[in-house]
């Protein structure tokens, strides 16, 4: 080496390997719909192997209960074998059946019941929460229903069997899920679909107006549930965003967050680009330091390229919030609400 430096750091090489990336699947113009379709085979592949068919849903309800702007229902559902989904099911008591239905994905927290702004082991007692993550509260207070789903390894679902686990809720379960030739984001994906799944059994759902949104590790899911579950119709996902290059493939980021061989393939933008010509509202925080807003704005770049090519620019906004990683509820919701109003 000319300068006689020793590269021992195995994020310096990777750091290499990232700079010599042509992602293959990249969209560089033509036909939006093929394009599609080639790169969604790549994304389910690395997403991972999931049932080839659905197991009954075993619907349960736990509690019922009025709430000062609607009603809330807990429920239990059975995703696959030996996987049980909890749930709030949240209706709105300003409007009427069949509801707009928001399915609501917390990050890395304590769990969904931060959506509603109760505590997880007394759901009758109330929380403070930060950062506007009341998701199924903002849901209401606008009219639209919310099914807040917990997510695998976190909340009620967190690790509570194995006899030693990592101090990072995600990883057992993420380093497992890749053994067995899955990931834990296919799999809270696949909760979302079937999260779906529950929702069309029900008569007071409109099944043309089923949305998902997120927050961090929610934004994730958001964006690959969004690129994969043709039933969405729009999505929010927020700080979540973002170049792999200035983020998940430099900074410190649970496993979760990572699939074998997607930034080969294609970057965010290009993923969620799967999702055109729906309706999609990226949330960012001017000051996110773990999805830098310099990221966010060359990749939603390439979004914005695609969403053009399908005719569809309009329903393709980005909404930056004036603080670090969290939602911005009063700037991204009337956004959303605006896309969603246009036939």
């Amino acid at each position: 080496m000319r300068d006689g430096a020793l590269r021992l750091s195995p994020s310096e090489h990777h750091q290499f390997l990232t700079s010599q990336l042509k992602p293959s699947h990249a969209f560089v113009g033509g036909d939006v719909k093929a394009w599609q379709k080639k790169l969604r085979v790549k994304v389910q592949a690395a997403l991972g192997e999931m049932p080839s068919e659905r197991v009954p849903l075993n619907v349960r309800s736990l509690w019922k209960q009025e709430h000062p702007l609607g009603q809330i229902e807990k429920i239990a559902f059975t995703s696959e074998p030996f996987c049980d989904v909890t749930a709030y099911v949240c209706l709105p008591k300003s409007a009427k059946p069949p509801y707009t239905f928001v399915i609501c994905l917390q990050g890395h927290s304590t769990g969904m019941h931060v959506s509603l702004g109760v505590q997880r082991d007394d759901e009758s007692k109330s929380l403070k929460t930060e950062g506007d993550r009341d998701f199924a509260i903002g849901c209401l207070s606008r009219g639209i229903a919310a099914l807040c789903l917990e997510q695998r390894s976190f909340g009620e679902r967190r690790e509570q069997k194995q006899k030693k686990v990592s101090p990072h809720g995600c990883h057992d379960a993420a380093m497992q899920a890749l053994l067995l030739g899955r990931s834990l984001v296919g799999e809270r994906v696949w909760d979302v679909d079937r999260g779906i799944d529950y929702l069309l059994t029900r008569p007071d759902v409109d099944p043309k107006r089923i949305g998902v949104m997120g927050n961090s590790g929610g934004g994730t899911v958001t964006i690959y549930a969004a690129a994969t579950l043709s039933r969405l119709a729009f999505a929010m996902p927020s700080c979540a965003f973002c170049t792999f290059a200035d983020s998940i493939l430099s900074l410190y980021h649970c496993a979760d967050n990572y699939l074998p061989g997607m930034a080969k393939a294609a970057d965010m933008g290009d993923i969620l680009g799967l999702f055109a010509p729906k309706p999609v509202v990226v949330v960012a925080g001017k000051d996110d330091d773990i999805f830098p807003l310099p990221g966010v704005k060359r990749t939603y770049s390439q979004l914005q390229r695609i969403y053009t090519a399908a005719n569809a620019e309009s329903r393709c906004q980005l909404v930056i919030g004036s603080e670090g990683h969290r939602f911005y509820a009063d700037d991204a919701w009337p956004v959303l609400e605006k896309l969603l109003s246009v036939p």
